[in-house]
Parts: structure tokens; C-alpha cells; sequence
């Protein structure tokens, strides 16, 4: 079977056994320590044993990308650069964007419309210096939702009320420390964010509340610049092939660890090679956490071909970059086109608190004459009887 990330590593996300709190309503929490430490308490993760979502189906797609100025002139009036009142500047050549000077709180529907090209071409934007939490979940809710629907997590914990928020909450205690490192020698942990799901998430935003003082990055990878960086016989060889992707393992995990699951867990088929429908570039989509095998590969063959691609991606640091978190500072990333993963090289019991929210984007495909077709790839999914 194809190399995947370890099972059983710590996610600040899932339900952890330190969490022994409960809310008035009778939700899991974090500890009553945690929660007099957390300097946002109406952020604080939650699991309701007794919520349940239906199974997702198959949803139509439509990127406000597509109805955005071509000069992005609703976002960045004077274009991009410096300017008296904001600037924009690139983190690396290809891959990501900082902003200052724009209020995300502040964006006119259009302004919104450019803000998904721009997050779609430079695959990740960071804007400094926001108000944005200062409105509470509904506000970072009614925001989110302007781009789409938003995705609501089976596991992950979500403030009381708000489960299009998924909460990532690390305590200050030397067991969640520990806890990262107890089966693995690195925090590291590559990955897009439930690439499971049939319609995938597209548009991610995701902000820290409270943090340590130094530590506790996000790394970023450009999977654009990884397929680019291949040869056309190796694009000739993936053209065509699908990955299963799973989310049964993640359920299974956090059902052990005493959490719940909010959906029955799933499973999807994405091409290896998909395009994104705002800038028509080909990307690898691959994701360690989640994609079990190609399907069209027997185990061996499948092996070798992930192994290659997971490091291509990995290790190639000139098509990465590292996201120092301060405070007021927030994110917006295209999932499809980066992968991701949590850097945890602080060891004093600190609190580290962050939210995310996903806008469930187009059921991937690997040519655009099949997007929103709800019979794609019909007959792989006959095939391995899902």
C-alpha cells in the first residue's frame, strides 16, 4: 500500500484525551485550565456527541474567481506594488503574497471576487494586521460563505453553534507536547485538507488567535511548480491516473482517542493530475494523509510512483515557503493547488489556537470540459464497488 502518514500522530484538531472539559450544554471541551488560559473563549473547540451531518452529494461549482476583474483593480485599486495606503509584495517568485494596508473585514463584494483570483494565482496570501477576529465566529462565517459553501468537518472540534469552523487548539500542558513526539521524531506532515471529499475544499482561510512567541510555522508547498518542474514523459505517465482518497482512517482514529463522528466517513476518486478552473493550470494533487493507492497501479508500481512524487514535493524547499504567525495576521490558501503541514518546534506548555474555514470548491477533474459533470469518473467508482 502507498506510503501514508503515520495513524496515529498527535492533530491539534481531533479530540485528545486531555480534553476534559464541558460546555453548559453538555459538549466536550479543552480542560478548565485551557479555557482560563484561551484569550478567545468564544473560539474554543467543542464536540457534541450527539450532533450528526448527512452524507455530502454531489454540488455544482462556481469560482468567484471567474468574476474577477483581470487587473484586480476591486482589491488593489492602484495595482500591485506600494502605495501610500497598502502594498503588495511577493514571498517567492511563484508561490505566495503579503499584503498590508487591506482590511479583509472591510471588502466590497468585487474586492472579494479579485481576492479569489489572487488567492487562485499565487496559491497563498497573507494579510497582516486584520481586524477579522475581532468579529467573532458569525462575522469570520459571513465572510467565508460570500466564495461558497462551507465545508463542515465530522471530527474536528468547532466553536458551540459554529461547526463551519474547524479549531485547531493545542494546550498548555507538557502531555500535548509530548504527545507530538511520542511515536514520531518531527512534527512535519504534508498534506491538503480533506481531500476525501467529493466536492474538495477550495478557497481555505485561517487565522491564529493565540500563539507562542516564536514557533508553531505553517510550511507551504506549490504543487503548480511541482508539476512544472516535470519532465513531459513523466506528465505524459500520470496523465490519466486517479488516486482513492480516504477518510476512514481519520474517523477510526478519533473514535479511539474518545472523540465522535459527525458523518459517516468517506471515501472519493481525484485525478493525480487535476486543472484549476480559474487559471487553467495543470497540478499535482496528492495528498500523504489521505490517498490510499492509484487505482489503475498495482501496489508495487503505485509505491514507487507516490514515493517519488511525495518527495519530489517535499523536499524541494525552492518551491516551498514558511508562514511566520503573528498576531492579526491571517491566511487565505487555494487547497488544491498547495499542500501544507504544521510545524511544532516549540517545547514550553503554551497555548497555540487557530481556526480554519473551507469553501467547498469544484469535484476535482483533469480536463475542464468535465467540470460540475456529476457522472465523472462514474465507472472508476463502479469499478472498486464505492
Amino acid at each position: 500500500m502507498a506510503p501514508v502518514a503515520d495513524t496515529d500522530k498527535y492533530d491539534a484538531s481531533q479530540f485528545q484525551k486531555s480534553h476534559v472539559g464541558r460546555t453548559k450544554s453538555g459538549s466536550y471541551t479543552v480542560s478548565k485550565h485551557n479555557r482560563e488560559l484561551a484569550l478567545y473563549p468564544e473560539y474554543l473547540p467543542t464536540w457534541n456527541p450527539h450532533q450528526k451531518f448527512p452524507a455530502y452529494t454531489f454540488a455544482e461549482y462556481h469560482d468567484k474567481g471567474l468574476l474577477a476583474d483581470p487587473e484586480l483593480k476591486n482589491l488593489f485599486p492602484g495595482g500591485l506594488g506600494t502605495h501610500d495606503d497598502y502594498s503588495v509584495k511577493r514571498i517567492t517568485p511563484r508561490l505566495g503574497s503579503e499584503v498590508h494596508g487591506i482590511q479583509l473585514s472591510q471588502l466590497s463584494d468585487a474586492a472579494k471576487n479579485d481576492l479569489a483570483r489572487f488567492v487562485a494565482e499565487r496559491g497563498v496570501v497573507v494579510f497582516k494586521n486584520q481586524d477579522f477576529n475581532d468579529g467573532g465566529p458569525q462575522s469570520a462565517v459571513d465572510f467565508a460563505r460570500y466564495f461558497g459553501s462551507l465545508y463542515k468537518h465530522a471530527t474536528s472540534g468547532s466553536p458551540e453553534g459554529y461547526p463551519e469552523l474547524h479549531v485547531c487548539f493545542r494546550g498548555a500542558s507538557e502531555e500535548e507536547i509530548a504527545g507530538v513526539f511520542a511515536n514520531r521524531t518531527n512534527s512535519i506532515s504534508w498534506h491538503s485538507d480533506c481531500s476525501y471529499a467529493l466536492n474538495a475544499l477550495q478557497l481555505t482561510l485561517f487565522s491564529c488567535l493565540q500563539i507562542p512567541e516564536a514557533g508553531g510555522d505553517t510550511l507551504f508547498a506549490s504543487t503548480v511548480e511541482a508539476y512544472n518542474r516535470l519532465s513531459p514523459a513523466m506528465k505524459e505517465r500520470l496523465e490519466g491516473l486517479h488516486v482513492l482518497h480516504s477518510s476512514i482512517e481519520q474517523a477510526r482514529n478519533n473514535r479511539d482517542a474518545g472523540g465522535i463522528t459527525r458523518r459517516e466517513p468517506e471515501a472519493n476518486i481525484h485525478p493525480l493530475v487535476r486543472v484549476n478552473p480559474v487559471t487553467k493550470q495543470k497540478h499535482l494533487y496528492l495528498n500523504k494523509e489521505f490517498g490510499r493507492r492509484i487505482v489503475e497501479l498495482k501496489e508495487d508500481e503505485l509505491d514507487y510512483l507516490l514515493s517519488f512524487l511525495y518527495d519530489h514535493v517535499e523536499k524541494a524547499q525552492d518551491l516551498q515557503l514558511r508562514i511566520r504567525w503573528e498576531e492579526n495576521t491571517v491566511v487565505l490558501w487555494n487547497n488544491s493547488t498547495t499542500i501544507h503541514s504544521p510545524c511544532v518546534d516549540f517545547d514550553e506548555p503554551v497555548i497555540r489556537h487557530a481556526y480554519r474555514i473551507s469553501v467547498m470548491g469544484e469535484r476535482p477533474v483533469g480536463d475542464l470540459q468535465y467540470l460540475n459533470d456529476p457522472d465523472y469518473l462514474k465507472e472508476k467508482y463502479e469499478q472498486l464497488g464505492i
